[in-house]
């Protein structure tokens, strides 16, 4: 399985972005995928992920400002991010599980990471 993620930049603080993910394999649509972000010197975290079933879930921190989707026919997920804001700055990372979890170590498969910065 192979995901690749795209759609990383630069942003001023306020303006939007759409992070893409695409996967490899015919069974994209029986998995969790999942969004994390890392900042330098920090630990990756949550961001917000995706069921089969079409439940969605996100961190506190990006609530009413991101949108995780997904699009079975092209074995991709999305992250449409609004209202950024400096904090956001991150590198992203798509990555895909068996269930639904917060945590990464129970993501079996990740790409490469986008790096998405938000000026002030």
């Amino acid at each position: 399985v192979q995901l690749q993620a795209s759609g990383g930049g630069l942003v001023q603080a306020g303006g939007s972005l759409r992070l893409s993910c695409a996967a490899s394999g015919r069974t994209f649509s029986n998995y969790v995928m999942g969004w994390f972000r890392q900042a330098p010197g920090k630990e990756r975290e949550f961001v917000a992920a995706s069921s089969p079933y079409g439940n969605t879930y996100y961190a506190d921190s990006v609530k009413g400002r991101f949108t995780i989707s997904r699009d079975n026919t092209k074995n991709t997920v999305y992250l449409q991010m609004n209202s950024l804001k400096p904090e956001d700055t991150a590198t992203y990372h798509c990555a895909r599980a068996s269930y639904y979890t917060e945590r990464a170590d129970e993501y079996g498969y990740w790409g490469q990471g986008t790096l998405v910065t938000v000026s002030s």
